[in-house]
C-alpha cells in the first residue's frame, strides 16, 4: 500500500519548520514570508532594509507562525553565512530557504554599463550563490532541506530591454537546477519558481503610470514592436499567487520533486 502522508490544514503546514526569506521587505518576497507565517512556519524575513521587514513582521504577528525581521544584504557572502549560522544556533535547524531578492535595471544591451550589468548579477545571482551555497552546508548535513529560487520567464525567452535581468536569473536557475542535482541524494531538493509579469513595484517602475490599476496593454495583449507575447489568461499575476507556487514546492506535498522550474505566468511563455 502507499505510504500515507498525513494531511496537513491550512494553518498548520509548517508548523515547526524554520524559513529564511530573502528580498522580504515587498513584492514576492514579503508574499511569500506572509503566507508561511500563515501556515505555521517560523519565518526570518531578510532584506538589506530594515523598513518593509519590520512591517511584515508587524503585519503577521497574529499568525500561527511568527516573522523575525533581520538586515541581510546577500551581496555579502560573510553576512550570508553569520545569519544562517545564527538561524542554525537559535532554532536548531533551516527547513527552507526561498531565493527572492532581486534588482531590474532595465536597458537596451547596447547600453547597459558596466555598473549595472555587474550590480545585477551581484544580486540576482551571486546573491544566491552566497544564501544557496550556506543553507545547504546545513541542511545536507542533516540530511533534509529545500531550496526555491525565484526565478522569472525571461531566464527562458529573450525580452527587449532585460538583457541583464534575463541573463542573471538564467544563471540563478542553471545554478539552482546544478545544486540540487549534486545533493539531491542527501535528501534536499533544489526546484525554480519562474514567475512572468507580477503587480509588484518592480513591475510598476516600468509602466508609464505606475499608479493606475490596469497594466499598460502591451502586458496582456503582448506588443509586436518588441515581440512581446500576451498572456493568455488577460491577467498579471499578484505576489500571492507566486506565493502559492512557491508554498506547494516547499511542502511535503511535492517531496518528489525536485530539479524543477514552474513557470507563473498565465500562459506567457506558451509553455
Amino acid at each position: 500500500m502507499p505510504e500515507h502522508i498525513p494531511n496537513a490544514s491550512p494553518t498548520d503546514e509548517f508548523a515547526g519548520r524554520t524559513a529564511l526569506v530573502t528580498g522580504a521587505g515587498q513584492g514576492i518576497g514579503a508574499a511569500v514570508a506572509a503566507a508561511l507565517a500563515t501556515r505555521g512556519a517560523h519565518v526570518i524575513a531578510t532584506d538589506r532594509e530594515a523598513p518593509g521587514i519590520n512591517e511584515l513582521a508587524y503585519a503577521t504577528s497574529e499568525s500561527t507562525g511568527t516573522v523575525t525581521p533581520r538586515v541581510m544584504d546577500v551581496t555579502d557572502a560573510t553576512t550570508v553565512t553569520t545569519t544562517i549560522t545564527d538561524i542554525v544556533r537559535a532554532h536548531g535547524a533551516l527547513d527552507l530557504l526561498v531565493n527572492v531578492a532581486g534588482i531590474l535595471r532595465s536597458s537596451p544591451a547596447l547600453e547597459l554599463t558596466d555598473a549595472d550589468w555587474a550590480d545585477t548579477f551581484a544580486v540576482n545571482t551571486t546573491g544566491v550563490f552566497h544564501t544557496s551555497r550556506a543553507a545547504a552546508a546545513h541542511m545536507t548535513a542533516r540530511g533534509s532541506g529545500c531550496i526555491i529560487t525565484v526565478g522569472s520567464n525571461a531566464a527562458g525567452i529573450p525580452r527587449t530591454g532585460m538583457a541583464a535581468y534575463a541573463a542573471s536569473k538564467a544563471a540563478a536557475t542553471a545554478f539552482t537546477k546544478c545544486l540540487g542535482l549534486e545533493i539531491a541524494r542527501t535528501g534536499v531538493r533544489c526546484n525554480v519558481v519562474a514567475p512572468g509579469t507580477t503587480d509588484t513595484a518592480m513591475q510598476r517602475a516600468l509602466w508609464p503610470d505606475a499608479a493606475s490599476p490596469e497594466p499598460p496593454p502591451g502586458v496582456l495583449d503582448g506588443d509586436l514592436e518588441t515581440y512581446r507575447t500576451g498572456i493568455p489568461l488577460g491577467r498579471i499575476a499578484t505576489p500571492q499567487d507566486i506565493a502559492e507556487a512557491v508554498l506547494f514546492l516547499a511542502s511535503d506535498r511535492a517531496r518528489h520533486i525536485t530539479l524543477q522550474e514552474l513557470y507563473v505566468d498565465g500562459g506567457a511563455t506558451l509553455r
